[in-house]
């Protein structure tokens, strides 16, 4: 018990006399015109590029499931209310 409450006042410790600019990087700190705040921008775009794709892809599916059950409900409805005659002997 004693390691880890020494080692939760270390990092304590640690952390609190750290400089500001550790905890941000230079997009956040104030620097947004630099090349990592740019890349960082493009990153992001990207990945919300491809976590929209997914999602599209998703709901695409999602409706053409509903169409297809829809379909299928209307043409079970058709055949037991109008049922196929039977041939006669």
């Amino acid at each position: 018990m004693k390691l880890l409450t020494r080692s939760a006042t270390l990092a304590t410790a640690f952390f609190l006399a750290s400089t500001p600019a550790l905890f941000a990087c230079s997009a956040c700190f104030g620097k947004s015109d630099s090349d990592m705040a740019r890349s960082l921008n493009a990153s992001i775009f990207t990945l919300m590029g491809c976590i929209g794709t997914v999602l599209v892809g998703t709901a695409t599916f999602f409706v053409f499931l509903a169409k297809r059950a829809a379909a299928a409900t209307t043409a079970e409805t058709s055949q037991t209310t109008n049922p196929p005659s039977q041939p006669k002997p």
